[in-house]
């Protein structure tokens, strides 16, 4: 099987996000097999593939959460700002609070919509309530829901709207201020009005965040990502920008899968 790999940029580049002949193990069974790609600072990669071949296993070791997998194993490197973040000396804690997640639906804590956004800052900084009151507003105007909120912030946040709701836990990353945002389908389980609302929102957070993101919906990946990544059977089959990605796919399995001939 031929990988296909487009360059994006220099080879002197620090990138935000690097993986170096990525194989990962759960068991005997092989999830990930020799996967290398590189992303920059501030853009958005869409992971695309069916059911089974690789992207959340790939999504999730960009914060490690694989390593609560019973028999997960990890050959290979995965860098971000040019760190080893398996290496011996990094804390998975502190990872997690560089890197943010969206998972695929709504988890708000039954708490009101203020204290769900709070929730993070109170237990990683050492802040003062009006620094939160701050933080909280700023991560609710990031996530384009304070508008909507900011006569209600002591409402319970399970009676939001599950676009809302959505919304909410991106404020609730957004908070604690990371440096990559990571979302596992993150609008598979809203209306399209919502999905709209939600992909208009990752068009304004690319300006100060890199994003990564799972998604089923091949046009929502065109119509939201920078670069575009077609996984299959645990290896990445091309990897390059959206638009050629698209328009002119360089491998005859992902021009089958885009064009619904198989997935």
């Amino acid at each position: 099987m031929q990988l296909i790999f487009a360059s994006i940029s220099n080879k002197n580049t620090v990138y935000k996000i690097e993986t170096h002949s990525v194989s990962v193990w759960y068991g005997g069974y092989k999830a990930l097999d020799n996967v290398s790609l590189h992303l920059e600072r501030n853009q958005v990669l869409a992971l695309i593939g069916p059911s089974g071949c690789g992207k959340s296993t790939f999504l999730r070791l960009l914060n490690r959460m694989n390593d609560f997998v019973e028999g997960f194993r990890l050959e290979g490197q995965v860098l971000i700002d040019g760190e080893d973040i398996y290496a011996p000396r990094v804390d998975p804690v502190h990872l997690r609070r560089r890197v943010g997640m969206v998972f695929q639906k709504p988890t708000p804590f039954p708490f009101s919509i203020y204290e769900n956004v709070a929730y993070g800052l109170r237990l990683q900084n050492r802040l003062r309530e009006s620094q939160i009151r701050e933080r909280v507003e700023q991560a609710l105007k990031q996530a384009a829901l304070w508008d909507e909120v900011k006569d209600n912030l002591r409402r319970s946040a399970l009676n939001l709207s599950g676009g809302q709701q959505q919304r909410l836990c991106i404020a609730r990353a957004l908070a604690v201020r990371p440096s990559l945002l990571l979302m596992d389908e993150p609008t598979s389980a809203l209306d399209p009005i919502s999905t709209a609302k939600i992909e208009e929102l990752i068009h304004e957070l690319r300006h100060n965040y890199t994003i990564v993101i799972v998604t089923h919906n091949m046009q929502q990946a065109a119509r939201i990502s920078d670069v575009t990544a077609f996984f299959y059977m645990g290896r990445l089959i091309e990897y390059g920008r959206t638009k050629d990605f698209f328009t002119n796919p360089q491998n005859e399995q992902t021009l089958r899968y885009i064009t619904g001939r198989f997935g």
